[in-house]
This record gives C-alpha cells, sequence and structure tokens, in this order.
C-alpha cells in the first residue's frame, strides 16, 4: 500500500517525515490551540491554500495553490475545526469523556467535500475547480468522526514529542510519531543504557 508523509521541523531545527495517517490528523500539525499556537501555519487563507499543495488531498488527486479558492471565514472555520479536533483528539488518546462542543463543532461541518471527477481524456482522477475553503473544511470534518467513531487515534510514546497519528500498523502497535525522530532517540538511549549497566570489561 502507497505511503504519503509530510515533512516537519522541529524546534532544535531537525526535519524529518512525519505519516500522521489520515487528513484530519494532517490538518493537526498545521496548529493549535493553547500552547499549539507557536507552531501555527494558517496565517493567511493563500497559507492554507499552499500548504494543502502538500497535502493527503492532493496527493490523492494533484493540484495547485491557483485551484483552491479560500475566504478569511473559511480559514477561521477550517482553524476553529483543527483546534476542536486537537481537543476531541486528545480526550481520545487518554481516554476521556470527550467534549461535548469540540464535538458538535466537527458534527457541524460534515456537509460539503471536494468533488472527485475524471478526466474525460486522460481518465485520471481530480477534483473539480475550485477547491474551496468549506469544502476542505467539510473533508477534515468527515475524517475526524470517522475517526472518532472508529478509534486508532494514538500518542507518540515519546515523553516530550505529543504529536498524534492513526496507528494503521498491521499489528497495531505503532507507538512513535517518526522511527527518524522520537523512535531513533528511543534506541539510541536504551543502547546508552544497556553500556551504562554492563559489568566493566563485559562484551
Amino acid at each position: 500500500m502507497a505511503t504519503w508523509a509530510r515533512t516537519l521541523t522541529r524546534p532544535d531545527g531537525q526535519s524529518f517525515r512525519f505519516d500522521p495517517g489520515s487528513f484530519a490528523m494532517e490538518l493537526l500539525v498545521s496548529g493549535g490551540p493553547g500552547e499549539l499556537r507557536v507552531f501555527e501555519e494558517l496565517h493567511r487563507p493563500d497559507d492554507l491554500a499552499a500548504w494543502l499543495v502538500d497535502s493527503r488531498l492532493a496527493a490523492t488527486a494533484p493540484f495547485t495553490a491557483a485551484d483552491v479558492r479560500v475566504t478569511e471565514a473559511e480559514l477561521a472555520a477550517v482553524k476553529r475545526l483543527r483546534d476542536a479536533f486537537w481537543r476531541v483528539a486528545r480526550a481520545m488518546v487518554r481516554d476521556a469523556d470527550l467534549p461535548a462542543d469540540g464535538l458538535a463543532v466537527l458534527n457541524a461541518a460534515t456537509a460539503e467535500t471536494p468533488r472527485p471527477v475524471v478526466d474525460p481524456r486522460t481518465r485520471a482522477l481530480t477534483w473539480a475547480r475550485p477547491i474551496t475553503g468549506t469544502q476542505v473544511l467539510g473533508a477534515a470534518a468527515r475524517d475526524a468522526v470517522e475517526l472518532v467513531a472508529h478509534g486508532g487515534v494514538r500518542e507518540c510514546s515519546a515523553d516530550d514529542c505529543g504529536l498524534l497519528f492513526v496507528d494503521a500498523s498491521r499489528a497495531g502497535n505503532r507507538r512513535w510519531c517518526s522511527m527518524e525522530r522520537c523512535g531513533n532517540r528511543h534506541k539510541v538511549r536504551a543502547h546508552r543504557a544497556r553500556h551504562e549497566t554492563e559489568p566493566a570489561g563485559a562484551q
């Protein structure tokens, strides 16, 4: 099965590939409420259009930023949905009660999504143009409510990470946001710990 991942850059400057597992989960890495505002990427409508070009939506059927039409109000609605889903998803991974106000935001936004069409000349799948901010909102909302209903959302096991993803592994045991980053750091720490506890001269 084909995989998709977005390149993220952490505050320490390290870049790594991260597959959040779904479009709604991907939207979470664009920013969020509270302490997550420092990661905000969607300041203007054009920012959302550019962000979408590298998203799972474009991986399904390519398009350019010029194919996207987003108003200020639509951008605000997308960010409101994202922040609501952050609260819901965090409650999911912690087995807490889901916030009713957050669920209401998700449920209210599912009406309209991008329209897939087939190019009559190439028979390639594409999206009907323009792709609107309201359609983007609906795509993320539908994905989010399906995740809430079916589960599978996990939090990276690293104490200092907090990225969320859909565990689509066959064994259902994915632990890390990325083996490049948190998984590798865990292996390095475990290796050092083993050597520190070995008796002197042991090999």
